[in-house]
C-alpha cells in the first residue's frame, strides 16, 4: 500500500511541476493557436506500434496539448521546438 501512495505523491508532485495541462482535441488546439500572433510550439513523435504527433503549446497561463495520428496543419507563423519527448502527467 505504502508503494502506491508514494506513487500518488509522485504524480501530485508531477502536475505541481508542470502546472496546468489542459488536454484537447486537435481541432480545438488549431483554433487556439490561430488565435496568437507567433505561437511557439513544442512537437514531438510518439507511438509504439503507430506512430502520433504530440503538441504543446502555451496560450494564457495554460498549457494545451494534443495528440493526432496525423501531423497537423500549423499556423505559418508558428515557431516550432522539436523536442525528443513530451511528457504529460497522468
Amino acid at each position: 500500500m505504502a508503494a502506491g501512495g508514494a506513487a500518488v505523491a509522485a504524480m501530485i508532485q508531477a502536475v505541481k511541476a508542470s502546472g496546468v495541462i489542459v488536454r484537447v482535441e486537435p481541432g480545438e488546439f488549431q483554433k487556439l493557436l490561430r488565435r496568437e500572433a507567433n505561437p511557439l510550439v513544442v512537437t514531438a513523435t510518439g507511438g509504439l506500434f503507430s506512430r502520433n504527433y504530440q503538441y504543446l503549446f502555451s496560450h494564457k497561463g495554460l498549457a494545451f496539448y494534443t495528440k493526432s495520428a496525423e501531423q497537423l496543419t500549423l499556423p505559418r507563423e508558428t515557431e516550432l521546438v522539436n523536442a525528443s519527448r513530451i511528457w504529460i502527467p497522468g
